[in-house]
């Protein structure tokens, strides 16, 4: 059979190249992204579908950390903050699949770590309720993660269009935006998060909203100064010369240049809204019980963690938000150290 020029082409590119095409590292990440949220967020919904739900995460989460991994090869810092992050998303979406306990069964109450029990041997022991503590921090993960990436992703497409819009536009666009932005960057950030969730009533998807209102403002601010110096570019005058609506140009030659600094401000602010989102949680306004969540455990925990004994069923739940939090914080400033060189 005939193979044409196309073909000996494709299979000519080799296949790592192939799979950092823009569409493909699309897909994967929603391959990777769609099954967990909906895991998450619908999975008392769909029953017994969502056992099989997260596999095709499975491979998309190994394939795009290896891409990621040969993409800053050159920063050990980013490729050390990326680790952190992808362990995290690799426990999420293997949890179920994992050999754990029930993480809301309660077995042996009070077992340290490294201690056997009824014949099972807890690696991290079990809290005040007896359930196993090693269960209960891999699936908080997946709460911690979707619901932190879900309000920021929510946030950033708020915050660039509206900055989009008052950089580009200008005029009274700009002056309406710059006030309403003005008025909530006025609120401290966490009483702001306590007065929407009081009024909303406490749940991941108030805490989008919670997140959105907090952090937009902010972001707008970050793409607005930067679609004020784009704006004057001559590619900008010339699709306007070539008659481009303003929305065109705003996606099409504003968005993809601003892009850079705020991939690396969306990396730090998936630091700051874990951090916001645990501590909501453990003031009893975040995500609620019966499932596990990282905030939720330490909230538990406090009180019997007095005890040096005990101290356990703080300090991991603490170290599992640190970690987290340190891997968005690293993999920023990797990308800031890589867009200097450039």
């Amino acid at each position: 059979m005939a193979v044409t020029e196309t073909e000996v082409d494709v299979r000519s590119v080799p296949l790592l190249k192939r799979l950092t095409e823009p569409k493909v590292i699309i897909g994967l990440f929603v391959a990777m992204w769609v099954p967990l949220m909906l895991y998450v967020m619908f999975g008392k919904y769909i029953g017994n579908a969502k056992d099989i739900m997260l596999l095709p995460a499975y491979p998309a989460t190994v394939i795009l950390y290896i891409l990621g991994v040969r993409a800053f090869r050159e920063s050990w810092v980013a490729v050390l903050g990326l680790t952190l992050v992808f362990f995290w998303i690799f426990m999420a979406v293997t949890a179920p699949y994992l050999p754990l306990l029930d993480p809301n069964k309660p077995i042996a109450p009070f077992t340290v770590p490294f201690t056997e029990k009824r014949d099972i041997f807890f690696w991290l022991g079990t809290d005040f309720k007896g359930r196993d503590m090693l269960s209960r921090t891999i699936w908080g993960c997946q709460r911690v993660l979707v619901w932190g990436v879900t309000a920021t992703a929510v946030a950033y497409v708020v915050g660039t269009a509206f900055g989009l819009i008052a950089g580009y536009l200008s005029g009274w666009w700009d002056e309406i935006i710059s006030f309403l932005g003005n008025v909530l960057l006025s609120f401290p950030v966490m009483v702001l998060f306590i007065v929407i969730l009081n009024y909303l009533g406490p749940s991941g998807f108030n805490i989008v909203i919670a997140v959105t209102f907090a952090s937009a403002p902010a972001i707008m601010r970050i793409v607005r100064g930067l679609a004020l110096d784009i704006k004057t570019r001559d590619y900008v005058f010339a699709a306007q010369t070539r008659g481009e609506s303003a929305f065109w140009i705003m996606v099409v030659e504003l968005l993809p240049n601003v892009r850079g600094p705020i991939i690396v401000d969306a990396c730090l602010r998936l630091g700051y809204t874990t951090v916001a989102i645990t501590t909501l949680t453990f003031l009893g306004l975040g995500l609620q019980p019966p499932d596990p969540d990282w905030g939720l455990m330490i909230k538990e925990s406090a009180g019997t963690a007095m005890l040096w004994k005990f101290s356990y069923m703080l300090i991991v739940p603490a170290l599992s938000v640190s970690s987290l939090i340190l891997g968005f914080n690293l993999l920023a400033d990797g990308l800031r150290e890589m867009s200097l060189r450039d």
